[in-house]
């Protein structure tokens, strides 16, 4: 483990002498251990050129494999310390339903569980299991995930919404008419818009508008005028109370795809994981119509 700590700060730094401050050692203990390491692989990890350092090809691949490793290694000594009685569930999510559906509700988990450390990571695009240190984690898709096991949670019922001027302005009757107004697009939903447009016998050629990466911000645009966003009515309920937002039309389509909840099929009987699964889906079927 020390040679190869060494190895990955040099590897990062790009220095010996930066490395060295970064681990408190001397330049020649830190020149010492990468020497030692290159010595057990039989291979050349730098190329040394009179006072500086620079990865071989070989080095190259290797510093972004033993920097995931040493992350992992990492996180799980953090997870430990954190919860030495080992009952931690690390879950990934989407970000805009961990904060708006998700978070709000956590309290009632840690409540009826308070012996369970809950982490959690949420971004945009899908995680990966054999990258990400997750023990499960919520998707939207079709129920298809090789090597992963899954529950479904629940579909949406998405509707298009814009700011109030906007009604003023296009003054909308007919489906046909959502065509007059600037669309606007999710880049995890890039069929959205055709899928809608084509269910009520509209033109779906030609689709374009500007793109959002999340929920958040696509809700952010269509309340400031910007054009017709397509939400799901359980995330942004309280906005459309509230006036923020409306709908353009009142037709509502419903996904063909569902959120899930997936984990690996060897942490299926991951006792955080079952008291989760357990109470996520008590959730979700409390909130069914």
């Amino acid at each position: 483990m020390p040679l190869l700590a060494a190895f990955e700060a040099a590897a990062r730094t790009g220095s010996i002498t930066r490395a060295a401050d970064e681990l408190s050692l001397t330049q020649s203990a830190v020149s010492r251990q990468i020497k030692a390491l290159e010595g057990q692989l039989g291979v050349e990890l730098f190329v040394r050129e009179k006072q500086k350092i620079r990865l071989t090809l070989g080095g190259m691949v290797y510093a972004r494999e033993i920097r995931e490793a040493l992350t992992k290694i990492s996180n799980a000594s953090l997870n430990l310390r954190a919860n030495p009685s080992g009952g931690s569930l690390t879950l990934g999510v989407p970000p805009t339903f961990g904060a708006r559906w998700l978070t709000p509700r956590l309290p009632r988990f840690v409540a009826r569980h308070p012996e369970v450390m809950l982490n959690v990571l949420s971004r945009p695009a899908k995680f990966d299991f054999n990258q990400d240190i997750i023990d499960a984690a919520i998707y939207f898709g079709p129920p298809q995930w090789t090597g992963v096991e899954m529950v479904a949670l629940r579909n949406e019922i998405i509707l298009p919404v814009c700011a109030p001027q906007l009604i003023e302005r296009f003054r909308f009757r007919e489906p046909g008419d959502i065509r007059r107004a600037p669309l606007l697009h999710l880049t995890t939903r890039p069929d959205a818009w055709e899928r809608w447009l084509r269910h009520y016998g509209v033109d779906d050629q030609a689709v374009h508008g500007m793109l959002f990466d999340q929920f958040t911000t696509l809700f952010e645009a269509a309340a400031a005028g910007l054009g017709i966003a397509l939400l799901p009515r359980f995330m942004f309920g309280d906005e459309l109370r509230e006036g923020r937002i409306v709908e353009a039309l009142p037709l509502a389509l419903e996904s063909v795809d569902a959120y899930h909840l997936c984990w690996p099929e060897d942490r299926g009987t991951h006792h955080p994981l079952v008291l989760f699964r357990d109470w996520l889906t008590e959730e979700m079927a409390s909130e069914r119509p």
